[in-house]
């Protein structure tokens, strides 16, 4: 009989026993994930894996199923078919607080963040630390501090501004931070440069760097491959719903990427 060996919520697992499976020196394995919408199949049986401490890049142009994808690992969607593993073993997620308990956490384009809030409240918001009975605010504001200096965010004059006050970098690493102050063991990003400055694109990327660099695994959405043959480790490519490739990234080219993204296939990448 499987054995639940971790989990936060009712409905969270992590099962162990008979149900080991994938790529066990990864973080995060899928095997054959299909995903429907009625007639319309918008996942095709995708393998993917993705390892602690390195950022992978899921490439593909719009409508290969980069977002479904990921919306599956967050919890959002169920697979119509196919198995989840968290650390070698079968991962079982109804929803996105299920994916956070196990340690996922996913930053969307829009950040979900409070505009009218600062730093501090926005990193503890709905889950605000409290002494007797009232908001800790220093014990708040000290971590949010140190977890924002751990990421070598410098650019944040204090952690009492208004976030609507901050640059689109900046309101990135704050999203960032409170996934990792959440002890995020894998943060997805879906397009974390998207409308982003040369500057401020730089201080994303680098934070992903310092997040790889602490074992943290990272998963990147984008459409920049500039930005993604300067960061990512490995390289995942979407096709029609189908991951026509993954890999190191020393196994691709510019061209051999662009190749996979636009045909499917190519003859340069391995």
């Amino acid at each position: 009989m499987s054995e639940s060996v971790t989990s936060n919520s009712a409905h969270a697992e992590v099962v162990g026993g008979s149900d080991v499976g994938g790529d066990g020196s990864m973080l995060l394995s899928l095997r054959g994930i299909t995903k429907s919408f009625g007639a319309v199949q918008a996942l095709r049986h995708v393998d993917l894996d993705v390892p602690a401490g390195q950022v992978t890049a899921l490439i593909g142009d719009n409508g290969a199923g980069k977002s479904t994808l990921i919306k599956a690992i967050a919890g959002i969607w169920e697979p119509t078919s196919g198995e989840k593993f968290w650390m070698g073993k079968k991962m079982q997620t109804h929803t996105p607080k299920d994916a956070a308990n196990l340690g996922i956490a996913t930053v969307y384009q829009d950040l979900a963040l409070c505009d009218n809030l600062d730093i501090v409240a926005n990193m503890y918001l709905g889950y605000e630390a409290t002494k007797h009975e009232v908001l800790d605010e220093i014990a708040m504001e000290k971590t949010a501090q140190q977890t924002l200096k751990d990421l070598s965010v410098s650019t944040v004059q204090s952690v009492r501004q208004i976030v609507g006050s901050l640059s689109g970098g900046q309101r990135q690493a704050i999203a960032v931070a409170r996934a990792v102050m959440r002890d995020a063991k894998l943060v997805i990003l879906d397009e974390p440069t998207a409308a982003l400055g040369v500057t401020q694109t730089a201080q994303v990327l680098d934070l992903m760097t310092t997040l790889a660099s602490r074992g943290i695994g990272v998963l990147v959405i984008s459409h920049n491959l500039n930005d993604v043959f300067e960061v990512a480790d490995r390289l995942a490519v979407m096709y029609l719903g189908t991951l026509v490739s993954s890999g190191p990234k020393s196994n691709y080219t510019m061209s051999s990427a662009v190749e996979l993204i636009t045909t499917g296939t190519t003859s340069r990448a391995a």
